[in-house]
């Protein structure tokens, strides 16, 4: 998971986020209440591809306090322009120096050239469903299923992402649901089911339940 940083502009809240909370309420009384009390927030996008796969790469497998860290070291050599031009010119002394590990700065240096040289191409994934487009992202060095899920709820603000490997959602469905960590493969199929259509929003409130800051990419 990760928290609110104000410096990109973001979204309007998704068309279909009104209609996935009633039913999100009509089918679980559980999810309800957590609605209830997070009643005010929702899914944002930033509307910036790259940023949003920069940031995705630089939170894998660490804490959110440490990627944070990491983050705000990178913005600084970037010089607040997180554009493939700006991680190209930056060396890898220098990216290190921000705390990155060489395996991720092959995955920025990676992804700023896919990018430049219009290879990667957002248009194009725009118009693939969510498996489709999940192949088409995990093509690109260093992003598994779970970047392609969250580029796909957070930077195309799809309705119906289910990241069944996200931590966070999986200890936010065992506290709420009193069920064991991590929760069963046929108790996390029960909710996909239930929830079908909407899973993104549901994912949503239940970060939402257990860190009461806006979860953003």
């Amino acid at each position: 998971m990760r928290k609110k940083f104000p410096s990109q502009e973001m979204s309007k809240i998704p068309k279909y986020w009104f209609k996935a909370k009633k039913e999100l309420s009509k089918n679980d009384p559980i999810i309800k209440k957590i609605i209830k009390k997070f009643n005010k927030g929702y899914l944002t996008s930033r509307n910036d591809p790259f940023y949003s796969l920069c940031r995705t790469i630089i939170g894998q497998q660490i804490s959110t306090k440490a990627a944070d860290s990491i983050w705000l070291k990178f913005e600084k050599k970037c010089k607040k322009k997180i554009i493939p031009s700006s991680v190209l010119k930056l060396t890898s002394r220098s990216l290190k120096s921000a705390g990155l590990s060489r395996q991720k700065i092959s995955y920025l240096k990676n992804i700023a050239k896919n990018f430049k040289n219009k290879i990667f191409n957002i248009e194009d994934l725009k118009k693939m469903d969510d498996e489709l487009a999940i192949d088409y992202i995990t093509r690109l060095k260093g992003l598994g299923v779970w970047s392609a899920q969250m580029f796909l709820m957070f930077n195309l603000n799809r309705a119906d992402i289910f990241p069944i490997k996200d931590i966070g959602l999986l200890r936010a469905i065992s506290k709420n649901y009193k069920t064991s960590y991590p929760p069963s493969k046929r108790f996390l199929n029960k909710i996909s089911k239930i929830h079908f259509g909407y899973r993104s929003v549901f994912t949503w409130y239940m970060w939402r339940s257990i860190d009461p800051v806006d979860v953003e990419y």
